[in-house]
């Protein structure tokens, strides 16, 4: 069955569901890495993708902006000039209740007789203001990754900002 729309799951405004132990099966987050490319280098410039509203934001989206980004730093820095960093972690659980559509869809359905619903996926609950990407380079490589973070946001359900948070003054224009 397909997924349902990011609007579904985005608001903030229900109470968190991350208990996994009361749950029977939660489904594993598609994000593979959260650290990516040379983890043993400190590098001078630091950027940083911040969300611009309160959200949730499901697992394979982040899967998919991780994949976008890291594909286009990979190629432009090579394996060790970068580190990809991604700073959330799905926790939230997202429930869905299964309706049945169709023709005799009402002889079969429950309704909303015990709709709490089963695990789909998860989520990260991201604040206004939070970081959920940072890319650590050398100055030379400041446009790439911020053409990274820019590819990472397209992903995203919500708006971003992209922020330098260390090594401003070594950026030449």
């Amino acid at each position: 069955m397909a997924l349902r729309p990011a609007r579904c799951y985005r608001t903030t405004e229900r109470r968190s569901y991350t208990r996994k132990e009361y749950v029977r099966a939660v489904p594993q987050p598609k994000v593979v890495h959260y650290v990516m490319g040379n983890s043993s280098v400190e590098f001078p410039v630091e950027v940083q993708l911040v969300s611009k509203s309160d959200i949730l934001i499901r697992h394979n989206a982040l899967e998919s902006s991780r994949i976008a980004g890291n594909k286009y730093i990979m190629g432009e820095c090579g394996r060790t000039g970068y580190l990809f960093n991604i700073r959330v972690y799905p926790h939230e659980i997202l429930r869905e209740n299964k309706m049945a559509a169709g023709a005799g869809a009402d002889r079969i359905s429950d309704g909303m007789r015990l709709s709490f619903g089963k695990a789909v996926g998860t989520a990260a609950k991201v604040k206004k203001g939070q970081e959920i990407i940072t890319i650590g380079v050398n100055p030379e490589r400041f446009y790439a990754a911020k053409e990274a973070l820019r590819r990472c946001s397209m992903k995203l359900p919500t708006a971003c900002k992209i922020v330098v948070t260390k090594g401003k003054e070594l950026i030449k224009d």
